[in-house]
């Protein structure tokens, strides 16, 4: 007993005294080497405490806090007798930074915002080399891909405290897209696919575009972009493999989607699983929709407007704290969905933090959520909220993280975004039949940073000059209703016929959702009319000649229940429009009607079915203006010449009061081999256009029209190229025909 006792006093002294020489306390510091940085910034930084007990991790710790200021190169310690000596060698710091070989000032400012060197900041070695791949990247963004970038610091004082620091930038030649190839087991023609891809091909007269340059992130839209294509069109298992860009010379780069479309499936069956707290008769109204989408093939979208009607249906019934979840069972037959509906904890949202926008105003970036400060926490609705601010096509990356609030239940969303350029030009050109025009357009798509669309744009035609400017807010005051405004004007010179008419249109609008799916779209024109006349116009035209002021409004009323805007292959489009004079030297009533339908019978055949009405009348014994009088256009009635059918006075097609289409289209994309990367489709077309309200003795022109055609378009190396081949199988006397009709263009 006795020996235990001594082993166990021996141990208690050995761990006291052991205990003694690892901690102290500390009674004094003492700071060697440092100039600028003082003792008592070092202290702070360190958290450095007199009288407290130390011990080699907590210098340790000391040692890594300071290092993490980037203030010093160097550091030591010594810890004895309660005195802690610290040896420090500071970083110079950064008198100027420069990019040598970057002329442009937003670029060097877009860099100096990204790198971690500084002006007025310290000088850290192992961030040089962070900052020359930073620097490469960004070029790389751009399309510069054999970019080489160097680093050089020269002493700006005798003492060396200070330098300034020098990225000289080789960018070489800007590398672009020479050829885009897509491999694999696609099922879909390249033709197709690449417009889905916003990439193009570097084509010589392309010189305004951006996207014929390599572009990291542009890659990664387009591979989004022909997944969810996809996943729109039923190949639930597709994969985007991989993609590789092969550089071909210095500034050539040939680059390849490889994709696995995997089998097509429908879907199957559609259920719910409701929380037995909730009524199950609240989401009865799901049951047609369900019927409706069942056997159609699979789309992510369906399901996004399946569960549009089940946010719809929690938030009349005012639901709260529900969640609901999607659940996807593939098998042989098709796919099952089901869609549980369950009380998810309470949790609100406490706070959502905005970071990023230095350029787009913070209420933008709110009033594109579908959730606010205080409401119940949804996953889903945080999702779409960042689809929908991903949509707006402002801003190159949007993530975000869920963390904690200040006690429990509640949550703070932080939202990090990284704004892109958001303006565009373009131009473009075309070749046809009937001549040639040339169009000219400038966009930005975020003014001022509110979120605000403004268009320039002008288009020159053989007979016409045309040009305007519009202005879109897509969220007028946080309501979610797009307002409108701009302007236009338009020359029109028929030297032949002996007139010239010129119209100046100033607008302004608004557009909203007046019940589900259902758009009103009220709006104000006021146009000035000025039509001259020469001694060849006919009598009819001279009588029409002079000035007149026109101050309207009109209506929209529409509903898009197509399954995409892109290529649609199912649903329907519909609208109405009405103008009504309020001030008019020449009072008329502009009606018009239109309405498509698609439908795929399957993946060869996908058809169409159109219809067009519209009627002009004055409400009093006046007549319709020469300039508002109405004209089929070639969409409208294929193997005619556009403007040449119709009511004629003496030489001239002037156009009639009432005009109607309906026309009958299959589409046929995959009639021919990939290789001639040509679609084909053939349609029917029946129209008419009649009545003169100012002569009783002209021909009225009332007959159906009629005709029978083929339709191509192609991709070619200047560009895309539609042609059609019609025959007419019923016409007036006095109606121009073109059995062949070609137009090519390409955009700059």
């Amino acid at each position: 007993m006795k020996k235990i006792i001594n082993k166990f006093c021996f141990l208690f002294c050995f761990l006291f005294i052991s205990n003694n020489a690892i901690a102290d306390v500390l009674k004094k510091v003492e700071f060697v080497g440092n100039k600028r940085i003082s003792d008592e910034t070092i202290k702070v930084y360190g958290d450095i405490q007199l009288n407290k007990n130390y011990q080699d991790d907590d210098i340790n710790e000391i040692i890594k806090k300071l290092y993490g200021t980037n203030f010093f190169s160097n550091i030591s310690t010594n810890f004895s007798n309660g005195v802690l000596k610290i040896n420090v060698t500071e970083n110079p710091i950064i008198y100027s930074v420069d990019i040598e070989g970057e002329e442009v000032k937003k670029f060097k400012e877009q860099i100096f915002k990204m790198i971690a060197l500084k002006e007025k900041g310290s000088f850290v070695e192992n961030f040089v080399k962070s900052d020359i791949e930073i620097i490469k990247n960004f070029y790389k963004s751009l399309g510069y891909y054999s970019v080489r970038v160097d680093a050089q610091k020269e002493k700006s004082d005798p003492a060396g405290d200070t330098l300034n620091l020098i990225f000289s930038v080789n960018k070489g030649e800007r590398s672009q897209i020479k050829k885009i190839y897509f491999i694999g087991d696609k099922k879909v023609k390249s033709k197709r696919l690449r417009d889905v891809i916003t990439s193009e091909e570097a084509k010589f007269w392309k010189f305004l575009t951006r996207n014929i340059y390599l572009n990291t992130q542009r890659i990664e839209l387009d591979k989004r972009l022909l997944k969810n294509y996809y996943l729109g069109r039923g190949y639930y298992d597709v994969q985007v493999l991989s993609t590789s860009a092969q550089i071909t010379n210095e500034s050539n780069i040939e680059l390849t989607f490889s994709i696995n479309a995997g089998k097509r499936y429908r879907f199957k069956r559609f259920s719910t699983d409701i929380d037995p707290v909730f009524d199950p008769a609240i989401f009865a109204n799901l049951k047609p929709i369900f019927n409706k989408y069942a056997g159609d093939y699979y789309s992510p979208f369906k399901i996004k407007r399946i569960l549009e009607n089940i946010d719809e249906i929690i938030d009349n019934n005012q639901l709260q704290f529900v969640q609901h979840t999607v659940k996807e069972f593939t098998g042989e037959e098709g796919i099952d969905v089901e869609f549980k509906i369950f009380e998810g904890e309470k949790i609100q949202i406490e706070r959502i933090n905005i970071d990023g926008n230095t350029v787009t105003n913070d209420s933008v970036v709110r009033s594109a959520l579908f959730i606010d400060e205080g409401d119940p926490y949804s996953k889903i609705r945080i999702e779409k909220s960042i689809a929908n601010l991903k949509a707006k096509n402002i801003f190159n990356k949007v993530n975000y993280k869920i963390l904690d609030g200040s006690e429990k239940g509640l949550k703070t969303i932080n939202i990090s975004i990284e704004e892109k350029p958001t303006g565009e030009i373009s131009a473009g050109a075309g070749y046809g039949t009937e001549g040639g025009v040339f169009a000219f357009s400038i966009k930005e798509n975020n003014y001022l940073g509110k979120g605000l669309k403004v268009a320039a744009n002008a288009e020159i035609s053989n007979e016409s000059v045309r040009g305007g400017l519009n202005i879109v807010n897509p969220n007028f005051n946080y309501s979610g209703n797009k307002v409108f405004g701009g302007f236009y004007s338009k020359k029109t010179d028929k030297s032949a016929s002996g007139y010239e008419n010129t119209l100046m249109n100033f607008n302004i609008g608004t557009e909203f959702e007046q019940y589900k799916d259902i758009f009103l779209a009220p709006d104000l024109n006021f146009t000035v009319d000025d039509l001259t006349v020469d001694s060849t116009a006919s009598s009819s035209l001279k009588k029409q000649a002079g000035s007149f002021t026109d101050l309207t409004f009109g209506y929209k009323i529409s509903s898009d229940k197509r399954n995409r805007r892109f290529m649609p292959t199912d649903g329907h489009i519909v609208s109405f429009k009405q103008n009504l004079p309020v001030f008019a030297d020449s009072q008329s009533i502009l009606n018009s009607f239109r309405y498509k339908s698609y439908h795929a019978f399957s993946d060869n055949v996908i058809g169409a079915v159109k219809f067009y009405g519209a009627s002009i009348s004055t409400i009093n014994d006046e007549d319709v203006r020469l300039s508002r009088r109405l004209h089929l256009g070639r969409n409208y009635l294929r193997g005619f010449e556009p403007s040449k059918v119709g009511p004629k006075d003496g030489s001239d097609y002037i156009g009639g009061n009432y005009a109607s289409a309906l026309n009958f289209e299959a589409a046929l994309p995959n009639l021919l081999p990939e290789s001639t990367e040509t679609d084909i489709s053939v349609f029917v077309d029946f129209a008419n256009l009649w009545h003169v309200d100012y002569s009783s003795s002209l021909n009225d022109s009332d007959k159906i029209r009629s005709s029978i055609g083929i339709a191509t378009n192609m991709y070619t190396p200047v560009g895309p190229l539609s042609f059609v081949i019609a025959q007419n199988i019923s016409k007036a006397d006095t109606d121009q025909t073109q059995a062949f009709n070609f137009q090519i263009g390409t955009s700059f």
